[in-house]
């Protein structure tokens, strides 16, 4: 190619404020190893990517690094039979934007087995509507069909339910025949998140947290984002033999319970890792979310386009609360 340089962010983690983030020019030479070199159509902004950005989370494992978890694009060059030149795939989690150079960059170079064919009927913008914030909410549900959750068990609270993962995990659950009740700290929000599909939605501030062993069986299961003293609460107040799929941790890392709630309600905690999901596992809920698991109200979601010189202001945006739904990446 005459001209293969490319626009890309690259991060210093050892930087603070305008110092951290500069847009730059690469070229092919600047990629890390792998096999599939992808031209990168648009990326997506998640909660991780703005802690990386902002420096606000310890996100880098390298630095500098390219930034960015996904990426969805065209095959440029390819060292594997299973991704020709041409192919449209997905890159999501692995260390991409971790200890790899990530998706805000016109180019990424990764191991084959990080690639993620195209699912028939969905393009590169609409996977990075979904992105890891789709997928994650993709893993929640499945958690939920292998242990057995069933809508009949009643309702389901789906917490920081303003946020990419918890918007998509209401409108596919609720898509599912859930009845999801949402808890955010946006009151604003609540007809946007009604017309996603949650039945009610409660202001987080008015949330009451119990603290004896056992609280009143009120919610089915849950999807929590948040962690902390909110999550505590959750698993005592499960009825029984529900689940609550732990994801975020905005609310803190610390997770204060008894037995109670197992031995006598038979209520489970599911853990789900996104970015190291097997890989038998991220193909299925790929294809699946571009099938049954697919958001129907997924262009509600979209709530703005943002090129590589904006996204330190959207990050710190984000991280003060005054984002939500999903944000698009537009990195060339």
């Amino acid at each position: 190619m005459a001209d293969a340089s490319f626009a890309a962010l690259m991060i210093r983690e050892e930087a603070t404020g305008p110092d951290r983030v500069r847009v730059v020019s690469l070229g092919p030479a600047d990629l890390m190893e792998g096999e599939v070199e992808v031209e990168v159509a648009w990326s997506s902004l998640n909660y991780k990517d703005a802690l990386a950005v902002t420096g606000g989370g310890r996100i880098l494992r390298h630095s500098p690094l390219v930034g960015g978890i996904d990426a969805a694009g065209r095959v440029v060059a390819s060292a594997s039979a299973e991704f020709p030149v041409g192919a449209e795939v997905i890159v999501t989690g692995c260390g991409l934007g971790e200890f790899h150079h990530g998706g805000f960059a016109g180019r990424i170079r990764v191991p084959a087995d990080w690639v993620v064919p195209m699912p028939e009927g969905m393009d590169a913008e609409q996977a990075m509507l979904l992105g890891t914030a789709g997928f994650t909410a993709a893993m929640a549900v499945s958690r939920f069909e292998l242990n057995r959750q069933d809508p009949s068990a009643g309702p389901i609270l789906v917490t920081g339910a303003s946020g990419g993962v918890g918007c998509l995990t209401v409108n596919i659950l609720a898509s599912r025949g859930f009845e999801v009740v949402a808890l955010s700290g946006k009151p604003a929000l609540s007809d946007w998140l009604k017309s996603l599909g949650a039945a009610e939605v409660l202001d987080r501030a008015a949330m009451p947290l119990g603290k004896r062993p056992l609280e009143s069986a009120r919610w089915a299961g849950a999807v929590d984002l948040v962690g902390g003293e909110l999550l505590s609460s959750l698993v005592r107040s499960i009825r029984p033999w529900g689940n609550v799929v732990s994801i975020g941790l905005a609310g803190g890392a610390d997770l204060h319970t008894t037995v109670m709630p197992f031995i006598l309600r038979g209520v489970s905690i599911l853990g789900l890792s996104s970015a190291r999901c097997p890989r038998d596992w991220r193909l299925a809920l790929w294809e699946r979310l571009a099938s049954d698991l697919r958001p129907p109200k997924l262009s509600e979601v979209h709530t703005g386009t943002v090129g590589l010189n904006e996204l330190m202001d959207v990050s710190l945006r984000m991280l003060a609360g005054r984002t939500h739904g999903r944000i698009l990446v537009r990195p060339c």
